[in-house]
């Protein structure tokens, strides 16, 4: 199958991003809804992508060779938590300012605050929300619930390698 200039960047987007959801890819791609990323995946994409146990999107071994583009979560051991990630800016500063394993956890306007004191950025508190969840998904981050969900790294920041996307 030979694919199209913007279904290679689009299968670069998915090796990247992965695990991710169509919410992720729909913001990425400027697409006005979910069901067009699905068509799309469906139907230029269809043998380089699949979904796993938990309906998140992920690329194919055969995807990542195609497009050269490093992915998103990458494993020493091939299980368990990531040692390398490729994320937005916004993720790799939650990564940084993010309490670590064995800290109390964090709610969502905590890790706020703690951008704006540690960057001087001023994001969107539903950004932060999206980061956070984005990095559970990468099995970097954890999730305590108290009265409100709070977050905290899964993983020894000293063993995390975190690489900024474009």
């Amino acid at each position: 199958m030979t694919l199209s200039e913007e279904a290679r960047e689009r299968l670069a987007d998915v090796v990247e991003l992965q695990p991710t959801k169509n919410s992720e890819l729909q913001d990425r791609w400027n697409l006005e809804s979910g069901s067009e990323v699905h068509q799309f995946l469906e139907n230029e994409l269809g043998e380089y992508y699949f979904r796993d146990d938990n309906s998140l999107i992920r690329a194919t071994p055969e995807a990542a060779d195609l497009v050269d583009v490093e992915p998103g979560v990458v494993s020493e051991e091939g299980e368990g938590p990531p040692s390398r990630i490729r994320v937005p800016e916004l993720q790799a500063q939650i990564v940084e300012v993010l309490a670590e394993p064995g800290e109390r956890s964090q709610s969502v306007v905590a890790v706020l605050h703690a951008l704006r004191d540690a960057f001087d950025v001023d994001p969107d508190v539903e950004d932060v929300r999206s980061g956070l969840q984005s990095l559970r998904r990468k099995d970097v981050v954890e999730v305590e619930y108290r009265t409100v969900p709070t977050f905290r790294l899964a993983v020894e920041r000293d063993d995390l390698e975190v690489a900024v996307s474009r």
